[in-house]
């Protein structure tokens, strides 16, 4: 099954040897994103909140780029700076899937300059 490479200039360029996004047979996997904005490649946000809502912005742009969207999405992993944000995280989180909400694991982990890191499983099959 061959991969296809999906990039947009409305995500944050990576930063390292890796895809925004592939789509590969009926899924899109989207590569981990955080609060970059995709034209200045700098950190926007200082709160768990701001940083949650521009890193799902620069995860709706891979899927749209895809052709697909959040309520396509089956599995997220989270990477969280610090577990105590956890609920903040949440309240923004919750509200950008639809049901059902897509699986999930949230971790701790150590982040280069950011509070929150996504990727992102989406199933477009059905399309």
């Amino acid at each position: 099954m061959p991969k296809v490479q999906i990039q947009t200039s409305n995500a944050p360029t990576p930063v390292g040897p890796y895809s925004q996004g592939l789509k590969v047979g009926d899924f899109v996997f989207v590569a981990g994103q955080g609060s970059i904005d995709p034209k200045t490649q700098k950190v926007i946000g200082a709160t768990i909140e701001e940083q949650t809502t521009q890193t799902l912005s620069n995860i709706k742009a891979i899927l749209a780029e895809a052709g697909a969207n959040l309520g396509d999405v089956v599995k997220a992993t989270v990477h969280l700076s610090d577990l105590a944000l956890f609920s903040r995280f949440n309240a923004v989180y919750s509200s950008y899937f639809p049901d059902p909400k897509p699986v999930r694991t949230t971790v701790g982990s150590q982040l280069p300059g950011i509070l929150v890191e996504i990727d992102v499983i989406a199933y477009v099959g059905d399309k």
